[in-house]
């Protein structure tokens, strides 16, 4: 008998308002950079995209949250590539047996356009997840925060799929 669980991810970061602060790292959004772009403030690469997408697998595998797995309190994960921690995080629901069916995401925010890298954001999740990861966007029309581009949020729902497929 196939079970079948869903799992959502969601991530929030902040733009680096001081280019000082960046160091020189690019805005980094499901494993494509955005030359040009403030990036984005993490303890890792703040791949928000990567991290949602992360926490739907890791949440529908009953294995908590990304914190939990890769927490900022550890120096081992200070300027991690996030496509990495989500490969670790597949990885892990793999262990139990879980296979990702398919993963959506929807990043809200003004800007950077994503629709230019949106099919090579979802060729790197999906190839890191282990399964088809599908990128969208949409705009806060300016309210708020995100529309003040002071930051971008990304949500993710993931469904995983474990045991042996129906004949």
């Amino acid at each position: 008998m196939t079970e079948h669980r869903i799992g959502l991810g969601v991530d929030v970061h902040r733009f680096v308002s001081d280019p000082e602060r960046a160091g020189g790292r690019a805005l980094v959004l499901g494993g494509v950079a955005f030359p040009g772009s403030a990036p984005l403030e993490g303890h890792s690469d703040a791949d928000a995209v990567a991290h949602a997408v992360a926490d739907a697998i890791l949440g529908a595998a009953g294995l908590g949250d990304l914190g939990s797995h890769f927490p900022d309190s550890d120096d081992e994960w200070l300027g991690a590539d996030s496509i990495v921690l989500l490969s670790r995080s597949a990885s892990s629901a793999a262990a139990l047996g879980w296979r990702l069916v398919n993963a959506d995401c929807t990043v809200v925010t003004e800007r950077p356009r994503l629709a230019p890298a949106r099919e090579e954001m979802s060729a790197r999740l999906s190839g890191a997840a282990g399964g088809p990861v599908h990128v969208k966007a949409t705009r806060p029309e300016q309210l708020g925060s995100l529309g003040r581009v002071e930051g971008l949020a990304c949500l993710a729902v993931a469904l995983l799929e474990r045991g042996d497929p129906p004949r």
